[in-house]
């Protein structure tokens, strides 16, 4: 664990690069040390960021849309192309959520970039850096004059997908697993059945935080002795790669899928669907 000292002068060395005091986020991608080790030493990432002799960082001072696209515009010219997210958390100066959250998603940034450097000579290379838009389909066509009805293949009713109604919660696919009624759809339903499932993994669940890692348990790993390991809970196991999460700080990726193919192999995977699908199957 490093010591108070050690995480004084990281701070310090990130808060350096950055320009302003890191948030959590940023510092555990830009250092490599957990918020878990952090804590050890203070009550709070504010008090953390005082003992360093700086201002805590706040969220509350809006950034205009132009900063945030500028910025990445210039971490696109700089590497010579786009960033996958939890490279651009390490390079940019912004946080990546914060990007996601305001143009529609991830995914959504370069098109939001594209309309902001239009008619922009400046932007001209980065532009010629950027996927090509894709193609939208009309929603209503027509082919050889016949109705889109017509033209539109027939789906079997089990396949079919319906436009969601706005202010209604979403579900997973029905579960006849237990008590759960349907199947996760995000990371505290991950967090939930783990919590389900815990004493039967072999698992005993000492502290929850929302820093990383999320959770501190003890398992058992012979008749009579137990050990520590930290668990981070993700919906998917490439989420912890695209959060930008150290390695180092992590025993065991406890998630619903699993789809990391360059998971490290040194790094535990518990994925949820394959254990509740055995055991449905053993009690059935």
């Amino acid at each position: 664990m490093p010591d108070k000292q050690h995480i004084l002068d990281s701070i310090v060395a990130v808060a350096r690069r950055l320009g302003r005091a890191p948030s959590r986020a940023e510092f555990t991608a830009r250092s490599g040390i957990s918020a878990f080790f952090v804590l050890q030493w203070f009550r709070s990432w504010s008090d953390a960021i005082r003992a360093a002799g700086l201002r805590p960082y706040t969220r509350n001072a809006k950034v205009e849309d132009r900063a945030l696209l500028e910025d990445w515009g210039n971490a696109v010219r700089k590497n010579r192309g786009v960033l996958p997210r939890h490279i651009y958390r390490r390079k940019a100066k912004y946080n990546p959520c914060t990007l996601a959250n305001r143009f529609g998603g991830w995914t959504s940034v370069p098109e939001a970039f594209r309309k902001f450097a239009k008619g922009k000579r400046k932007w001209a290379d980065v532009v010629a850096l950027l996927p090509a838009p894709q193609a939208r389909v009309p929603a209503k066509e027509e082919v050889r004059g016949r109705p889109n009805e017509e033209a539109v293949p027939r789906t079997p009713a089990s396949k079919r997908r319906h436009a969601p109604l706005k202010d209604r919660p979403l579900y997973g696919n029905p579960s006849h697993f237990r008590g759960l009624g349907h199947e996760p759809v995000n990371e505290q339903g991950v967090v939930l059945l783990f919590g389900m499932l815990a004493r039967e993994l072999g698992y005993v669940i000492e502290a929850v935080q929302t820093g990383f890692p999320d959770c501190e348990a003890k398992r058992r790993i012979s008749p009579e002795r137990w050990q520590r390991v930290r668990i981070e809970f993700e919906f998917e196991s490439r989420n912890f790669r695209d959060h930008g999460h150290p390695a180092s700080g992590c025993d065991v990726i406890v998630c619903w899928r699993h789809n990391w193919e360059e998971c490290p192999e040194n790094m535990e995977v518990v994925e949820l669907s394959s254990i509740i699908k055995s055991l449905a199957n053993a009690e059935g």
